[in-house]
């Protein structure tokens, strides 16, 4: 995508989230896995393409946006966001500024970091679809108990595909360097010799 066309494209997500929160707030699996998302792809499209100095390594804006990750992946966190208008203000605030954080430090990360935030993020998804479908009561009090189990199989459906497109690349880069190459041998002419 080229660049000067991303502030134009972060600013129409952003305007649809915020013309849309009623009905995204509505539904729990709107709210967290499609305007959630959409948000912080509003902070990714935004975020500076330059490699910055106190970001070497991505250690540093990777780990905060983990913690803004994490925050936010939590029941009171999601309920607020509904009941109060600060909560509120503070997700259109900060969800993006996490995915100018996660874009910043993927960049510079190394691929051993790259490979570890991986495998945390479909533990996280697992974790929370265990949590909202096995739990006996209501963990957010502005959705039912239906709202919730529906959320917990979202976040499995969510673990489940960025497994696949996670694991599938590295199963068919390993087939093909495994598989041996065959090269045609070139022909070489038999030049008959003409006795006298």
């Amino acid at each position: 995508m080229k660049r000067r066309l991303r502030p134009g494209l972060a600013a129409i997500i952003m305007f649809a989230c915020i013309l849309g929160n009623r009905a995204l707030e509505a539904d729990p699996v709107l709210h967290v896995l499609v305007q959630l998302p959409m948000l912080g792809l509003c902070g990714a499209l935004l975020a500076p393409r330059r490699e910055l100095r106190w970001a070497q390594g991505g250690f540093a804006p990777l780990l905060a946006a983990l913690f803004g990750i994490a925050f936010w992946m939590l029941p009171r966190s999601i309920d607020g966001a509904v009941s109060f208008p600060l909560m509120t203000a503070a997700k259109f605030l900060s969800v993006p500024l996490i995915g100018a954080l996660l874009v910043i430090g993927w960049r510079q990360a190394h691929a051993l970091l790259r490979g570890f935030l991986k495998a945390q993020a479909i533990s996280m998804a697992g974790f929370m679809a265990f949590l909202f479908t096995h739990s006996p009561v209501r963990l957010c009090n502005n959705y039912l108990m239906d709202d919730q189990w529906r959320l917990g199989f979202g976040f499995l459906f969510l673990a489940i595909g960025l497994a696949m497109a996670w694991t599938i690349p590295l199963l068919s880069n390993a087939r093909s360097r495994a598989s041996p190459r065959t090269r045609a041998k070139p022909i070489t002419p038999v030049q008959s010799g003409v006795s006298a």
